[in-house]
């Protein structure tokens, strides 16, 4: 992995800053300490900063072809770049290095745009063609790796692998973008395509954009999405091995480096599969590694030791305290803008831990949104069954009033909560959905919010990030349904994000075998109760597994690793606002974690006006 960046002036061939370019670049210099480079021509200005992982002695970028006309800046690993090379060599293209980057350049020339089709694996690039004078900017299937830009009022487009790459260019404007202070008080991150400014934007999963000098500004299209395809299924024994085979193949894919490799090892059935495919295809012990807690209650160090003890991995584990709370504020600097998952604070810490000992980590991150095992897909289809049941028009004043009076009771069990329950069978099926996921509802949203700061939203509403989704969804099953939302904003905005920014504050590269295009578009055509079979989230996975391992992990309950934030604990910390502040130029950056915090420890007094 690797941190890019760019200057393109879309214009014209105005002369670049090297100094504001190599300013840009050295913001990311901890996503790649070993190596950094500038490509700078008319108009023009491309940097990287490098962690070697593949072909250690060539390779450094910016990368060009043979006679330099093309010119490439990549973060990420072309998984099948071994498979292409011949191919691209028999159409007549010499290769001077064996990194997967020079298979990009030589891609292009030969297929162009649809190059990215033949692309297996995570990246972001960008790519100059001075003979078409063309930036080809791309992201990945799932965004594992990101990219941001924006289009400045001078006429230059900025690109980077982080926000502050862009925000150390002048001309950048901080206006807060007040849809995604709604979206993020909604979701807790600010979905895809927006970022907390109003002039920057993250470039969607499986999306291009192609800029050609002089021609009107261009938007992003879409290469790939999850297709759905129905599976011809003949038994689940069967399923079950193909399963197994395209998992292996996966994984070994991803064991591809030059330098020491290990994985994450929670305990659960998704890094537990993907260890145990690993050992199966390495001749040496494994490593892995684990956060243990210091209070029982949300320890899992024992699961993860049953697999470590079957595997005989070179297991490596350390114990947080539940309360650790002295990373906020450098998580702030991390995440650039705001971000209330808590578990950002284990993820970051299992990263320091492992890069002690390898470069590259193998995690199980994707496993839930695709075999369906989270929880809320489970009461998800309860209450789609009762929405089936009865028309919206008599279910909203029904169950809208029932919800109303019924009492607020977060402390009990899920199938005591009626009233979530009653408030979300008076919705439709996507807005229903977005009630149970959001974290603060819409009365809640509109009570913190001044009057000033809704007049700015002008009525618009985060659930919308859904229904745009929904509304192209290529499914029209309701479980396939949500985790196709799930796809295109938790996994990418929470999950993706979560991991690529603690890993690469570590200089760490994370690889994500059940993020695999071919696998998981395989995966999504399975009959849904396959992946939810009663009350059985991840059924496929697990029963499979379970004739593999016999590990305890495949029926234990997996806890919710976000920290809990004991009454009283959030005075022990700054809060993060002031780096925030710092960040963006905006004094109402309190939108931050705290809120979120103070969520899961005390009532919210919502008629505080936060945002102003």
């Amino acid at each position: 992995m690797c941190g890019i960046t760019g200057i393109f002036d879309t214009s014209g061939a105005n002369e670049i800053s090297r100094e504001l370019l190599h300013r840009m670049n050295e913001t990311q210099f901890h996503r790649g300490p070993d190596e950094g480079g500038l490509h700078l021509e008319p108009g023009l200005g491309l940097g990287h900063r490098r962690l070697s992982i593949i072909d250690l002695s060539t390779g450094q970028q910016p990368l060009c072809n043979e006679d330099g006309s093309v010119v490439v800046v990549f973060n990420g690993e072309i998984y099948n770049f071994q498979q292409l090379v011949p191919e691209l060599e028999a159409l007549g293209h010499v290769f001077r290095t064996h990194s997967d980057t020079e298979v990009i350049v030589h891609a292009w020339e030969a297929w162009g745009e649809a190059c990215v089709a033949r692309f297996r694996g995570m990246f972001a690039f960008a790519l100059w063609d001075r003979k078409q004078e063309t930036l080809f900017v791309v992201r990945d299937r799932f965004g594992v790796k990101p990219l941001y830009y924006a289009f400045l009022d001078s006429g230059e487009f900025i690109f980077g692998s982080e926000l502050k790459s862009l925000m150390a260019h002048p001309r950048l404007a901080r206006d807060i973008d007040p849809l995604a202070v709604e979206e993020y008080f909604a979701y807790g991150y600010v979905p895809e395509p927006r970022t907390i400014f109003k002039r920057a934007y993250k470039l969607p999963p499986g999306f291009t954009l192609t800029l050609k000098r002089g021609q009107a500004r261009a938007l992003p299209s879409q290469y790939w999405d999850m297709p759905f395809t129905p599976v011809a299924v003949k038994d689940e024994a069967g399923a079950m091995d193909e399963l197994v085979e395209r998992m292996k193949e996966s994984v070994r894919l991803r064991m591809i480096a030059d330098v020491p490799l290990g994985a994450f090892l929670s305990g659960g059935v998704d890094s537990s599969a993907v260890v145990a495919m690993m050992a199966a295809q390495s001749a040496a012990p494994v490593n892995t590694c684990s956060i243990g807690f210091d209070d029982p209650a949300f320890n899992e160090i024992e699961f993860a030791q049953q697999v470590d003890d079957r595997y005989r991995t070179r297991h490596h584990v350390e114990t947080v305290a539940a309360d650790d709370f002295s990373l906020v504020g450098r998580l702030a600097q991390v995440y650039d803008e705001p971000y209330a998952d808590s578990s950002a604070l284990p993820t970051y810490r299992v990263c320091e831990l492992a890069r002690k000992h390898v470069k590259v980590a193998l995690s199980g991150d994707g496993g839930d949104e695709h075999f369906a095992g989270y929880r809320r897909y489970r009461w998800f289809r309860y209450e789609e069954r009762m929405r089936a049941a009865m028309p919206l028009a008599l279910r909203r004043p029904l169950f809208g009033t029932l919800g109303r009076l019924y009492p607020k009771a977060d402390w009990a069990p899920r199938v005591l909560r009626a009233k979530t329950t009653f408030e979300a069978l008076a919705r439709d099926t996507v807005e229903g959905y977005f009630h149970g996921v959001s974290l603060l509802s819409d009365a809640q949203r509109r009570q913190l919010f001044a009057p000033s700061f809704k007049r700015e939203l002008q009525g618009y509403q985060a659930v919308e990030v859904l229904r745009r989704h929904a509304a192209v969804a290529p499914t029209d099953d309701p479980l396939s349904l949500v985790q196709y939302l799930d796809m295109k904003t938790y996994l990418v905005g929470d999950i993706l994000t979560k991991v690529d920014r603690a890993s690469m504050a570590h200089a760490l590269e994370v690889r994500e075998p059940l993020l695999d295009h071919e696998l998981m578009g395989w995966v999504s055509g399975l009959p849904t109760d396959l992946k939810l079979r009663g009350t059985e989230g991840k059924y496929l996975l697990k029963r499979r597994w379970s004739r593999i391992c016999r590990a305890t992990c495949c029926t234990a309950g997996k806890w919710d690793s976000r920290c809990r934030w004991p009454p009283g604990s959030a005075a022990r910390w700054p809060p993060p606002s002031a780096a925030w502040c710092w960040a963006s130029g905006w004094p109402a950056a309190a939108c931050s974690t705290r809120i979120f915090c103070a969520r899961r420890s005390r009532p919210i007094n919502p008629a505080v006006a936060i945002i102003r």
